[in-house]
């Protein structure tokens, strides 16, 4: 098999090897990425050299006494020790007896899969003397070269290096495959003996099941941090966490821990192979600690807390390509300050002409708090600005100012308007022409507008502006029960695409739940199939539903058939039949009443009436003890505190305080 790449690795051998360079050479990188294949070449280059070449096997129970001697006594020898992972224990015994006799002239190469030791890359003794080369994946360029000697048919090349990247034993195995399935083309994709393969070579045996479990779990998620390994694992977490990071295949960020690209996706293939319910077990504990998450991040934790978030979903339609990226990002979002509006009006213009840059000033003279700057991490350049606007209502300037958010507004209007105390959401956008599309910073801003509509409390409706539509995002916003309007407004000569979704038909915890079906399930489950949409009943429309549904109190079949049981207060109440739930909800409020001294006799009316199967309104009057006028008194009351109480629950949650009248 040809040998390609590395012009790095061999580019510092060769320096040593001639003299110019350091004396120990310390490479170190994850099962299959190349290490032997190197070392290999390493050999060829020193004989070309002239140089007497001796190899040691770390799988050996020990060095070679012989090959220790050469280089004792040779100062042109050249020691190789490849698998020293499997002979870790005698690095310090190598760094404070072997090397320091070895003669000057004389060049030592170790690899494994563990990085040398910090206290002997920090000695200064060592300073010049020792170079460390952590292996990393090929390049692009190598990776086609490895499949070119390969012979991989041009039609599976695409699949293989989405599965295996630059992994070298990855591409290995996955050629070998793909030359013999060679119909497979741009179906091809890593079999079970190829998975198995690389598990046995890449991670082999681990200690127990529980860090077979922890590992799965790091392979799962984007970054692993202890947190999120002791909600979806408690026992160990801490213990667990230590063990993962010492990983070889294991790498380490600001934000918690990844494994290594190829590591990842056999170990997802195998678990989602062997163990479908186990696998779902798993995503469901973790996607429900990141939504979580999401809900409760401070502001500046919004981003990274979104990004993790929907990488659970990247091999379900997610434009953003999370491939190898594991830094801090090549773009910057901060708020929007009064200083920055010139440059808001400059990018808004070079990215969209006069009449929008004339609305981004518009907004940011009244919203500025809504507004965000994104810049280039390396150079500080602005590049994009986006704007989060929540409306409840407009004013004639402000409905005539911008065509889109006017537009958004009569759409809300004709279709279910705002009820009282809600809001509507507008994203607006502008960005410098060449980061349109597919690109990071437009990652960036729309893992903002997700987290603005997972966090926002009493929104009706969000409307997405795209002015140069990215298919790919459009149809998965429209997986997920967006949809694109037919009207296109206009702030300039260019038309635009608005997503609106309805968050009060579908919540934000019903969407992501729709989510995650879909990536459990496939897309065969369809996009209504984990939740059916809500009600989005007006004020009267909901009062008179729940005066029906007092008089049918008794009938589950006709509870069954009120539009109450598709409302947020029902859909709240998980796990329960709606008619039940609805019946139950009714006989709660009624038995509230009780503890408020002021509707007591409210209680007794509504109690007679509906609880206690009355036939007729007379009869209960009388057995209540009342003249029929006060009775009916009492009973209108009563429903209206009813109907009041579960209004306010169906806008501010369950969970909100009753509503109390003054």
């Amino acid at each position: 098999m040809a040998f390609v790449g590395r012009e790095e690795e061999l580019a510092v051998f060769n320096a040593a090897l001639y003299g110019g360079g350091c004396s120990v050479l310390y490479v170190h990188g994850p099962g299959g990425i190349g290490k032997s294949a190197l070392l290999r070449r390493f050999a060829h280059e020193a004989a070309v050299a002239g140089r007497p070449v001796s190899m040691v096997d770390g799988r050996m129970l020990e060095p070679s006494p012989a090959a220790s001697e050469l280089v004792l006594r040779d100062a042109d020898a050249v020691l190789l020790v490849d698998n020293f992972e499997r002979i870790q224990g005698l690095e310090g015994w190598l760094v404070e007896r072997f090397l320091p006799r070895v003669p000057m002239g004389a060049l030592v190469v170790v690899a494994g899969r563990n990085p040398p030791d910090m206290r002997w890359q920090a000695d200064p003794g060592w300073a010049g003397a020792l170079e460390v080369l952590p292996l990393r994946d090929l390049r692009a360029g190598d990776a086609q070269a490895l499949m070119d000697s390969s012979g991989v048919p041009a039609e599976s090349r695409e699949p293989l290096l989405a599965f295996a990247g630059g992994h070298p034993l990855a591409l290995l195995l996955g050629a070998a495959v793909a030359v013999k399935d060679g119909g497979a083309g741009r179906r091809w994709m890593p079999n079970q003996d190829v998975v198995a393969t690389l598990l046995d070579q890449l991670v082999g045996e681990l200690p127990s099941a529980a860090h077979r479990r922890a590992l799965e779990i790091c392979a799962h998620a984007y970054m692993t941090t202890e947190d999120l390994l002791r909600a979806v694992l408690p026992e160990d977490a801490g213990t667990l966490f230590r063990w993962l990071r010492r990983l070889p295949f294991v790498e380490s960020s600001s934000l918690g821990l990844f494994p290594h690209d190829v590591v990842r996706e056999v170990l997802e293939a195998d678990l989602r192979w062997r163990d479908p319910a186990g696998y779902a077990v798993m995503h469901d504990r973790i996607h429900a600690h990141l939504a979580e998450r999401v809900r409760t991040a401070s502001d500046a934790d919004v981003l990274g807390a979104v990004a993790a978030l929907l990488y659970l979903h990247r091999d379900n339609g997610d434009p953003a390509d999370f491939h190898g990226r594991h830094g801090e990002g090549e773009f910057q979002e901060e708020a929007l300050r009064e200083e920055d509006i010139g440059t808001l009006l400059r990018v808004a213009t070079a990215a969209e002409g006069a009449a929008s840059a004339a609305c981004a000033a518009f907004w940011a003279e009244r919203q500025l708090e809504a507004f965000r700057l994104y810049r280039r991490t390396e150079t500080g350049e602005p590049v994009a600005f986006s704007a989060w606007l929540r409306l409840a209502e407009l004013d004639e300037e402000e409905l005539t100012a911008d065509p889109v958010v006017a537009m958004a507004w009569a759409h809300a209007r004709a279709t279910t308007p705002l009820r009282a105390g809600e809001h509507l959401a507008v994203s607006r956008l502008w960005a410098l022409p060449p980061y349109r599309g597919n690109s990071r910073v437009m990652d960036v801003i729309q893992w903002r507008v997700i987290g603005n509509c997972l966090r926002s409390e009493r929104m009706a409706w969000s409307y997405i502006e795209i002015r140069h539509p990215n298919q790919a995002w459009v149809e998965h916003l429209r997986h997920f029960g967006m949809h694109d309007i037919s009207e296109q407004p206009r702030p300039g000569d260019d038309a635009y695409t608005l997503l609106v979704h309805d968050w009060r038909a579908v919540p934000a915890q019903a969407w992501l739940e729709r989510m995650n079906q879909l990536l459990v399930a496939g897309p065969a489950g369809g996009p209504n199939a984990a939740t059916a949409e809500l009600a989005v009943l007006s004020q009267a429309e909901f009062a008179e539903a729940v005066r029906k549904a007092l008089r049918q109190l008794s009938r589950l079949d006709a509870l069954a058939a009120s539009p109450l049981t598709r409302t947020r207060l029902i859909a709240e109440r998980a796990g329960q039949n709606p008619a039940t739930a609805l019946g139950d909800l009714l006989r709660q409020a009624i038995d509230d009443l009780r503890e408020d001294p002021r509707s007591v006799k409210s209680h007794r009316a509504l109690s007679v009436t509906f609880l206690r199967g009355t036939p007729t309104q007379e009869l209960a009057a009388k057995r209540l003890g009342l003249p029929f006028t006060t009775y009916r008194r009492h009973l209108t009351a009563g429903i209206e505190r009813v109907c009041a109480d579960l209004w306010h629950r169906e806008l501010h949650g369950t969970d909100a305080p009753a509503y109390r009248s003054t």
